[in-house]
C-alpha cells in the first residue's frame, strides 16, 4: 500500500509540476514539436502507384514518417503503414488546437469500374455501414481504442465522371466524445489502383474542407501510362469492388475501420494535467469532505472489536 502511495504521490507531484506551468509550458511543447516538422512544396513524387502530387496552393506536404508520428503519437490513431504523406493547411500546424490534414494513401487492388455510380441509393447504403460499424467496434473494443458511431453524411456521395473521382464525406462519434469527426474521402481513380485522400477534421471544419476540395481533386495525378483511361482488359486487374463499395467501405476490409482516422490523442497531456485536481481530491479531500474507510477495512475492524469484546 505504502509503495502504492508512493507512485501515485510522485505521479501527482510532477502532473502539479506541469500544471503549475500552465499555459506557457504546453504553448512551447506543443511550439517545440511544430518547428521539427520538414514541410515540402512544389513537385512530389509520390512513392507508390506511379504518380504525382502538386502540392496546392493554400497546403503544405509532410511525408510518410512525419504523417505517421502525427497520427499515431499526437492524434491517438493505429499504426497504417499505407499512408504516403499529409497535406496540412499553410497556418495551421498540427499541433493547433484547429488543426486537421488531408491524409494521402494508395490502394494498387486493381481498376474500379464506375458502371454503378448513378445507380446507387446511397441513404439505403448509409444504413448498410452503420451495421457494419456497429460489427467492427467489438474488435475496436477489444483492441482498446473507442468505439466509433457513424452519425450520417456530413457530404453525400458524388461521383465526378470526367476527372474519374469520387467524393463523400462522413460524420462519426468516438466514443463519448461531444465534439464529433469529420471524415471527408476522395478516391482518384487509376489503371491498376486509386490514391485516398482522407480528410481528418472536426465537424465544424466542413465548409473549410469543402472549399479546399477543387484544389485538392486536382493535386494528385497518375503518370501517363496509368490513368483511368489507359485501362486494358487483356492484361489489367479488375477490382473485387464498385463505386458502391468504396464508399461502404469494403475496400478497408483487410484492416477494418481501424482504418477510420481521428484527432483526440494531442488532448492527452492536457487531460492528465486536468485530472490533477481529482487526484489531489482523492488523497487528501477537501475541506467539506468527510474521509471513510474502504469496506473492507470497516468490516475488519468491526470484526476485531467484536472479538475483543467477547
Amino acid at each position: 500500500m505504502k509503495k502504492t502511495l508512493l507512485v501515485v504521490l510522485l505521479w501527482t507531484i510532477s502532473i502539479f509540476k506541469m500544471a503549475a506551468q500552465q499555459p506557457d509550458t504546453l504553448t512551447a511543447y506543443y511550439d517545440k514539436i511544430e518547428k521539427s516538422f520538414n514541410y515540402e512544396s512544389g513537385k512530389i513524387t509520390l512513392p507508390e502507384g506511379d504518380g504525382t502530387l502538386n502540392v496546392p496552393k493554400g497546403f503544405k506536404f509532410l511525408n510518410a514518417e512525419q504523417t505517421q508520428n502525427v497520427l499515431s503519437n499526437l492524434w491517438g490513431n493505429p499504426e497504417d503503414k499505407s499512408i504516403l504523406g499529409s497535406l496540412v493547411p499553410d497556418g495551421k500546424g498540427v499541433t493547433h488546437m484547429d488543426s486537421w490534414m488531408f491524409v494521402i494513401s494508395y490502394q494498387g487492388d486493381g481498376y474500379v469500374k464506375d458502371d454503378d455510380a448513378d445507380d446507387i441509393d446511397y441513404d439505403d447504403l448509409l444504413k448498410t455501414m452503420k451495421e457494419d460499424v456497429a460489427t467492427a467496434n467489438v474488435e475496436r473494443k477489444n483492441a482498446g481504442y473507442p468505439e466509433v458511431q457513424l452519425i450520417g453524411w456530413a457530404s453525400k456521395p458524388f461521383y465526378d465522371n470526367n476527372l474519374k473521382v469520387l467524393h463523400w464525406a462522413k460524420e462519426l462519434q468516438f466514443g463519448a466524445d461531444k465534439n464529433h469527426t469529420l471524415n471527408y474521402d476522395l478516391r482518384v481513380l487509376g489503371r491498376k489502383g486509386m490514391y485516398n485522400i482522407s480528410a481528418v477534421a472536426g465537424v465544424n471544419q466542413l465548409e473549410e474542407v469543402k472549399a479546399s476540395i477543387p484544389g485538392i481533386i486536382k493535386s494528385v495525378e497518375f503518370n501517363d501510362g496509368n490513368k483511368y483511361l489507359d485501362f486494358d482488359a487483356d492484361t489489367d486487374t479488375v477490382a473485387a469492388w464498385t463505386i458502391g463499395g468504396l464508399v461502404a467501405g469494403k475496400v478497408l476490409a483487410k484492416v477494418g475501420f481501424f482504418a477510420i482516422l481521428a484527432k483526440f490523442g494531442k488532448f492527452i497531456v492536457i487531460g492528465i494535467i486536468a485530472a490533477f485536481a481529482a487526484v489531489k481530491k482523492i488523497l487528501f479531500g477537501s475541506k467539506d469532505q468527510v474521509v471513510a474507510r474502504p469496506a473492507e477495512e470497516e468490516t475488519a475492524l468491526l470484526e476485531e472489536n467484536n472479538s475483543t469484546e467477547e
